[in-house]
């Protein structure tokens, strides 16, 4: 049994189709189709029911399952600890954040990090999902929730304040209940975030104008005058023709917390990032920039 067969058999797995563990893999459809025939030679079993919605887990697949996900576990271990034990400050890091996260807070960053550690190469994502640490998704992640993965070592970034905004110039009428407001807001899979929460309480019979789970689309649709909008500070001062509303309640803020795995914490050139970002963010708290 190969063990880079048994990695085609979790992707299958997990992809539920052979084009899909593919693309996930970097590998042609008939290689892996190749690959699963050999791995199922090898172990003598069937480990897949092929029908017409994609590959279904046999009970033998099933059974085996747990033994490959403890397989891949334990090589992801060992390539994690050999990572960790490097000292020079080169190589690469993968990072993961949200959209707009990324591109106005990270970014900036991560070009003066740059200049100042040239053989360090950074890869930044930026995707609405959260990147599995323990798979080696992301060597370093940002995000909105707490970290309670037992091997995750984590802190609290940054507190990203947020506020009331709309098109700049544009007459904002008497808020009251938010009859005859428009507002731009999170789509309906994001209806339990704190700012939508506090726009269906600050104004329970404004109108819907748009959807979005894109912070940076709602900003635009902002400026452009379809609705006011709750946004973070921090994005809604690089956007032109926006201006933030007062109100008497102000929306809530949400803490931004980063998280790396325990194998990964004698990586120098992770720390000198990570601290890096720190010094950065304290900064610019410190002088409202």
């Amino acid at each position: 049994m190969e063990w880079s067969d048994v990695r085609i058999f979790l992707a299958i797995a997990r992809a539920g189709t052979l084009g899909a563990a593919a693309r996930n893999l970097g590998q042609t459809q008939p290689t892996m189709g190749r690959r699963l025939k050999a791995l199922e030679t090898a172990v003598g079993r069937k480990l897949f029911q092929r029908t017409r919605d994609g590959f279904v887990l046999t009970d033998e697949g099933l059974l085996m399952m747990g033994h490959a996900e403890r397989m891949e576990e334990e090589a992801l271990t060992l390539e994690r600890q050999l990572v960790g034990s490097e000292q020079e400050l080169e190589g690469a890091l993968r990072l993961s954040s949200s959209d707009w996260f990324g591109l106005h807070v990270l970014s900036p960053i991560l070009a003066d990090f740059s200049r100042a550690h040239p053989r360090v190469v950074v890869e930044l994502l930026t995707e609405s999902r959260f990147s599995n640490l323990s798979r080696r998704e992301a060597d370093l992640v940002f995000r909105i929730q707490p970290f309670t993965e037992p091997e995750v070592v984590s802190r609290k970034f940054i507190h990203v304040t947020y506020g009331l905004y709309a098109r700049g110039g544009s007459v904002v009428p008497t808020f009251g209940d938010g009859r005859g407001l428009r507002l731009v807001t999170m789509d309906e899979a994001y209806a339990g975030m704190p700012d939508v929460a506090w726009l269906r309480e600050c104004f329970p019979n404004a109108g819907v104008a748009m959807r979005s789970n894109n912070r940076e689309v709602q900003a635009a649709l902002c400026a452009a005058g379809v609705g006011m909008a709750v946004l973070p500070d921090m994005l809604a001062r690089k956007i032109k023709h926006l201006k933030r509303i007062d109100h008497d309640r102000q929306p809530p803020g949400r803490d931004t917390w980063v998280g790396y795995h325990r194998d990964l914490r004698r990586l120098p050139r992770l720390h000198a990032l990570l601290s890096f970002a720190v010094d950065a963010v304290s900064s610019s708290v410190a002088t409202g920039v």
